[in-house]
C-alpha cells in the first residue's frame, strides 16, 4: 500500500499520539500538531524527517491555515487529515459559565471547522483525501454532566455529515470516529470542571455512578491504532464508525427510544401540520 501523509491535531497524548505513532511505524509521514511540540521530541528522534512537529492552538484560524500550508510544503500532499484536538468540559447546564461554554465550542467545533476549511482546497485539488473527525458516543447520545461536550460533538456530527455530501464529487471521504470509554486522560488531566451547585449534589452523585457504569471496561487507546489504519485504508470508508464495544448498545437503546416516542406522538405531529 502506498505511503500516506497525515495531518493530525492533538498529538501530544491519547488517540492523536497513538495514531501518529502507528502511522509513522508503518512508514507513513505525519504532520503532528500540539500546543507544546516538546511532547513530540521522542517521535522526532525515532522517525526523523518523516514527522513534522507543528505548534498549534486549533482555535486560531489563521494558524490552522498556516499549519496546513507548512505540511503541504514539507510533504507535497495530504492524504489523511485527523481532527482529534479537543477536551471534555464537565458540568451541569446551569453550572457552566459563559467562558466555559464558549471555550468548549471554540476547540471542539470551531477548531475542527477551521482545520477542515484549511485542508479542503488541498484535498479537492488532489482529487481525493480523507477527513477523519474524532467525535464520540456523546455525539450520538447525551449524558448528564457533559451536556456542553455533547452539544459540541453533535455540532461536529452535523457539519461533517453535510460536508461528506458536499465533497464526495471531488473524491474526498469523510469519517466520524465515535469512541466509547477509553483509558485516556479525557476524563482526567485533560478535562475541565465547572463549579458544582449544592442543589445538584444528589443528581451529581447519580450521574457519577452512571458514568462509572458506562466506562467500567474502558478500551485500550493503543489498540485503536489498528482500527484507524483499517478505516483510512478502506476503499469505501464509513461515514460513521464506533470505536469500542459499548457504543453500539447505547446507540441502539437511544434510537429505539426516540423512534418509539416519535411514533407515539405522531398524531400530534400531524395535528401541527394542519
Amino acid at each position: 500500500m502506498a505511503q500516506k501523509v497525515w495531518f493530525i491535531t492533538g498529538t501530544s497524548r491519547g488517540f492523536g499520539r497513538e495514531w501518529a505513532t502507528a502511522a509513522l511505524e508503518r512508514g507513513d509521514s505525519v504532520a503532528a500538531t500540539a500546543r507544546d511540540t516538546a511532547t513530540l521530541d521522542d517521535l522526532v528522534e525515532r522517525f526523523g524527517d518523516r514527522i513534522l512537529p507543528l505548534q498549534l492552538d486549533v482555535t486560531d484560524r489563521e494558524a490552522d491555515f498556516s499549519a496546513i500550508a507548512q505540511a503541504v510544503d514539507r510533504f507535497g500532499r495530504l492524504d489523511v487529515v485527523v481532527n482529534n484536538a479537543g477536551y471534555g468540559q464537565f458540568g451541569f447546564i446551569e453550572e457552566l459559565s459563559e467562558k466555559e461554554v464558549r471555550d468548549q465550542f471554540e476547540t471542539n467545533v470551531f477548531g475542527a471547522f477551521w482545520v477542515t476549511q484549511a485542508a479542503l482546497p488541498v484535498l479537492r485539488k488532489q482529487g481525493g483525501g480523507h477527513l477523519v473527525q474524532v467525535s464520540s458516543i456523546g455525539g450520538i447520545s447525551a449524558f448528564a454532566n457533559i451536556g456542553v461536550y455533547n452539544a459540541s460533538k453533535w455540532a461536529l456530527e452535523g457539519f461533517s455529515q453535510a460536508l461528506a455530501q458536499e465533497v464526495a464529487p471531488f473524491g474526498v471521504k469523510v469519517t466520524l470516529v465515535e469512541p466509547g470509554g477509553f483509558s485516556t486522560d479525557w476524563g482526567g488531566a485533560s478535562a475541565k470542571h465547572a463549579a458544582e451547585l449544592p442543589d445538584y449534589a444528589e443528581v451529581h452523585a447519580a450521574s457519577a455512578e452512571a458514568r462509572r457504569s458506562r466506562v467500567a471496561s474502558p478500551g485500550d487507546p493503543n489498540a485503536s491504532a489498528a482500527a484507524i489504519l483499517r478505516v483510512v485504508d478502506a476503499d469505501e470508508p464509513p461515514l460513521r464508525v464506533f470505536f469500542g464495544s459499548s457504543p453500539i448498545r447505547v446507540a441502539k437503546a437511544d434510537y429505539a427510544s426516540r423512534l418509539a416516542e416519535w411514533e407515539a406522538w405522531q398524531e400530534v405531529s400531524e395535528l401541527a401540520q394542519g
